[in-house]
């Protein structure tokens, strides 16, 4: 009880919760049940942070995760911040579903960036000592012979000092634009014939160059922004360099588009245009920058002084991905893996496998990146593309590559003759333009292009494949939880069920019907579809679980996402725990529910995993009183998933299937390497067996895998 007693006490401590005393039973709409959504964001990068600290992650890996997080960060600034500045700016009241407004969750969030920042910037300083010691140092200007500045100085004049713009700052020239993610120098300088103090600014280039430059020895790299600083005297000749100090700015990046535009596409370039000139969510500067120049950067970007964040160190190290392009220590990284093609796919005695006649015997489950993305999902549409008895193929696409196979198939196909509908959605954040690249190209080729419903964003992960088999036509379907993306397909944890089922067929056909023309469709025989019904669906089957515990019967649900936010999802669990159902949520990222809380979620378990493949899939296990129900699909337990998207759940009912899925679960909840527990609002790592010999997940997937072939 001393546990549950602490919790307790930590929920009633919070800064937004009430001063009434705790009830003695709890409403589970309570706002104070509710963990503030920016806040979990913001633990979540602190996981992801702390496998960057974690020595058994090797080296490198260790610099990526320390990158992926200073990037998660960027984007935090650009979205969520951004957002909640917008309703300050608008006296907007409306209050988060935790009770906090917007001026005391950015109050939060500035404590707790502060720290997060020191926090990255000494992981830094823990990390590049190692990376020295093993393959590359990242050294600075003053510790470079002679020999080593010759040569720098000889590549900043031929290919650096061309590209750089020094930009006065005086009453002939204003202060210049900033661009977003942009890394600058501020320069003060001194003039010899008035002894005035001048200010400049200089862009480092990283978008055009490297952040790191190379010495020819490649033992050593030199970030670009000490080379640049270094040559001040080229680009100011006859002036004194008073001070040099590094700075970044992030805008909002969230753009805001009306559902009713005459061309979404040419609506949507112009919004990108203008995602550049938007206001400034955050000021990073160098510890060493003086107190006047940072309020003269923030009075000029009308910026809050008291907001501007320094971080000693090396700024923007989400670029600290540079630096792994100068490294080839494959010791120092995670062991390579090869995806493997699913048994059911594998070629016999070298003869191609016929995906179709594969499917007609029996649902596939896909798990990605243990099974082959390219032989599985690329290889049904390359066969869709080949075969003169496929008469029309249909997909959805919320992101993609630049290089993206099964695009140029499609592309294919349609120049071929053969019918080709793509759902594109245009506004993917940080893919718009990719997208609007390949909504032209598959319109260029005869490709029916649609951008989704009105008012909604298509994320559900969807291919049709329609196909003559003698006097009948047959369906071929994919629903998934990841995007048709062959890169991220390596890289992220998915699932996808391949099937030809009549009755999925019916529905995904029906799904593209409401997303390509008008239809009044709301009910599907087997998909539960957002914002149409899932909501709805998964709210019965939790109240199912809710009944059967009041029953006396056996109760349990496991429940995998990525992200746990919607109020009306956690108030129904609540109440299924006071009844006694056992919960297990495996949350990777943001959790609004608070587990452990006596008389309220002490029957809810949550945990987190972290590591090599970014988990991704969504999996909802039902016990359903000895019939278990599991249904995987593209939704998140989010407002948005639930309500503002198309989105598209499927059952996986056949018993080998639902095995394989009770299989992930299983690991999922026992793993004790990658795992974290949430207690309340408290994160804190998933403890080793006293052997040591601990479970994670991600390796065991691929020893089996490996295993199966």
């Amino acid at each position: 009880m001393a546990d549950a007693a602490r919790l307790l006490l930590d929920l009633m401590e919070q800064q937004h919760s009430a001063t009434a005393p705790a009830p003695a039973v709890w409403d589970v709409a309570d706002a104070r049940l509710l963990a503030n959504r920016e806040l979990s964001w913001l633990d979540f990068d602190e996981r992801v942070l702390a496998e960057a600290f974690d020595a058994r992650t090797p080296l490198l890996e260790r610099v990526r995760f320390l990158a992926i997080a200073a990037n998660n960060l960027d984007e935090f600034f650009m979205i969520r911040v951004s957002g909640l500045k917008q309703l300050l700016r608008n006296g907007v009241a409306t209050r988060a579903p935790d009770g906090m407004n917007a001026r005391e969750q950015l109050a939060a969030i500035d404590e707790r960036c502060r720290t997060l920042y020191a926090d990255l910037a000494r992981c830094a300083d823990e990390l590049l000592p190692l990376v020295a010691d093993e393959c590359v140092r990242v050294a600075r200007w003053s510790e470079l012979d002679a020999a080593a500045r010759t040569r720098l100085s000889a590549y900043f004049r031929d290919k650096i000092f061309p590209v750089l713009t020094p930009l006065a700052v005086d009453p002939a020239h204003p202060f210049p634009f900033l661009s977003n993610l942009s890394l600058n120098l501020a320069v003060e300088l001194r003039d010899p014939e008035d002894e005035e103090l001048r200010f400049a600014r200089i862009k480092v280039p990283t978008q055009l160059l490297s952040r790191f430059v190379a010495l020819p020895d490649g033992g050593e790299v030199l970030p670009l922004e000490q080379l640049v600083a270094a040559h001040l005297d080229m680009l100011f000749p006859g002036m004194e360099i008073v001070g040099c100090h590094v700075f970044r700015v992030l805008r909002d990046a969230d753009l805001e588009l009306e559902d009713d535009a005459e061309d979404l596409a040419e609506e949507l370039e112009i919004a990108l245009r203008e995602r550049r000139f938007r206001s400034v969510v955050s000021l990073v500067v160098s510890s060493d920058m003086p107190e006047h120049l940072r309020r003269l950067l923030a009075t000029e970007l009308d910026f809050d002084p008291v907001e501007v964040i320094e971080m000693p160190g090396l700024l923007g190290l989400a670029e600290l991905d540079d630096l792994l392009e100068h490294v080839h220590r494959p010791d120092l990284r995670f062991s390579p893996w090869s995806p493997r093609t699913p048994r059911r796919l594998h070629a016999v005695d070298g003869e191609t496998v016929d995906p179709f006649a594969v499917l007609r015997r029996g649902d596939l489950l896909v798990h990605l990146p243990y099974d082959s993305f390219a032989d599985s999902v690329e290889a049904l549409i390359r066969a869709a593309v080949d075969d003169p008895a496929v008469l029309a193929i249909k997909q959805t696409l919320y992101r993609t590559t630049e290089n993206s196979e099964i695009m140029a198939s499609l592309v294919r196909a349609a120049e071929a003759g053969k019918q080709v509908v793509v759902v594109v959605e245009l506004k993917a954040r940080f893919d718009e333009q990719r997208n609007i690249q390949w909504a032209r190209r598959l319109d260029n080729a005869g490709a029916h292009v649609v951008y989704g419903v009105v008012g909604l964003k298509t994320h559900a992960k969807t291919v049709l494949v329609i196909r003559q088999e003698g006097d009948a036509l047959r369906r071929y379907v994919h629903v998934g939880t990841g995007n048709y993306n062959g890169t991220t397909a390596r890289l992220y944890e998915d699932l996808g069920l391949l099937s030809c089922r009549p009755e999925l067929g019916e529905d995904v056909s029906e799904l593209f019907n409401l997303m390509t023309g008008y239809s009044r469709q709301r009910e599907f025989q087997l998909l539960a579809v957002a914002p149409y019904g899932l909501r709805d669906a998964l709210a019965r089957r939790i109240a199912r679980e809710t009944e059967h515990a009041r029953a006396g019967k056996p109760a349990r649900m496991v429940l995998k996402m990525n992200s746990l936010v919607d109020a009306g999802m956690v108030a129904a669990l609540y109440e299924a725990s006071q009844a006694g159902v056992s919960i297990d949520l495996i949350v990777r990222g943001i959790c609004c529910l608070k587990p452990g809380l006596p008389g309220v979620s002490e029957n809810i378990r949550v945990r987190s995993l972290i590591g090599r493949f970014l988990e991704h899939s969504r999996i909802y296990h039902f016990a359903n009183d000895g019939a278990p129900e599991y249904l995987i699909g593209s939704a998140d337990m989010m407002p948005r998933n639930l309500d503002r998207r198309v989105e598209a759940t499927v059952p996986v009912v056949a018993p080998a299937l639902q095995a394989e899925l009770a299989h992930i679960l299983d690991l999922c909840l026992a793993d004790t390497r990658q795992a974290w527990q949430l207690h309340g609002t408290r994160w804190t790592r998933v403890s080793l067996p006293p052997d040591g010999d601990g479970l994670a997940t991600q390796e065991r997937l691929m020893q089996e895998a490996r295993d199966r072939h």
